[in-house]
């Protein structure tokens, strides 16, 4: 592995929050100038201990060569319409009984050409009062996901199944997702993305039709909807949170997501 390897993957562990293992010891002719190194370096810490994470974040987004090449941020008019109008239809929803209890529908936010398209189950309290998916502490590790794919939320768009919250942040019913995955089917129609990235069991089960366990959805690229779009399994930040050691798995979903995305660009360039 070469140095700058080195060094994008420590900023990617960093961002999310991955411990990394080095080494204690180094030859003796080096000791004396690593000694005086160290103590430099424990200086630093200590001054910027109160930053580290926001920084480490920082640095993989600044180090990290950007996987996602920077969309055309111009959306043609008629398909700009188009959301406009797909959205209105899902504010004014009233198909199944949960517009009855929400403050407002959450319809998706993010880069409305982009190319990679990450779904998650429902909307939670914060996104019910915010309109937005994925905000509080599961949303800001999924953001540390991005940043360590080179994918920023700003790039990427993020939807759920659900536009709804349901009650008590229960598990979407059968007769709520079949009136709510058209909707999802018209945003993928509207944003043609290359990749799917379904977080969390529910999701994945949900847009799959499956009951199989997500460790055995993971590592495969399934296929979505009628277009047959790519779809990559991982697990959800909340789960995450609550589960720390399975952050290493996620950042092995999130490898192959990028290999993936590579696969797919070249593929659409005649590549083989």
């Amino acid at each position: 592995m070469s140095l700058g390897q080195a060094t994008r993957r420590d900023h990617y562990l960093e961002a999310l929050g991955l411990e990394q293992w080095t080494r204690r010891s180094l030859p003796k002719a080096a000791t004396t100038a690593a000694t005086a190194t160290a103590t430099a370096a424990t200086a630093a810490a200590a001054a910027t201990a109160t930053t580290a994470v926001p920084a480490a974040i920082a640095a993989a987004e600044s180090v990290v060569t950007a996987m996602l090449p920077v969309p055309d941020a111009s959306v043609p008019g008629d398909v700009h319409a188009r959301w406009e109008e797909l959205a209105a239809e899902v504010r004014s929803c009233v198909q199944c009984g949960l517009h009855a209890q929400r403050t407002q529908t959450v319809f998706g936010v993010g880069n409305r050409s982009a190319e990679l398209l990450v779904v998650g189950e429902a909307p939670g309290a914060d996104e019910d009062r915010q309109g937005e998916p994925f905000v509080g502490r599961a949303g800001q590790l999924l953001n540390a996901m991005l940043r360590a794919l080179g994918a920023p939320r700003e790039r990427v768009f993020i939807a759920n199944v659900l536009k709804c919250r349901p009650p008590g942040n229960r598990d979407p019913n059968p007769e709520e997702v079949r009136c709510c995955l058209p909707f999802l089917h018209r945003q993928i129609a509207l944003l043609q993305p290359r990749l799917m990235l379904a977080v969390g069991r529910i999701a994945a089960q949900n847009l799959l039709a499956t009951e199989t366990p997500i460790g055995k959805l993971r590592g495969s690229v399934h296929r979505f909807g009628p277009g047959g779009t790519p779809l990559i399994v991982t697990y959800h930040p909340a789960y995450l949170l609550r589960s720390p050691g399975e952050k290493r798995k996620a950042w092995s979903d999130l490898r192959f997501v990028r290999d993936e995305l590579t696969r797919l660009r070249s593929a659409a360039a005649g590549g083989h």
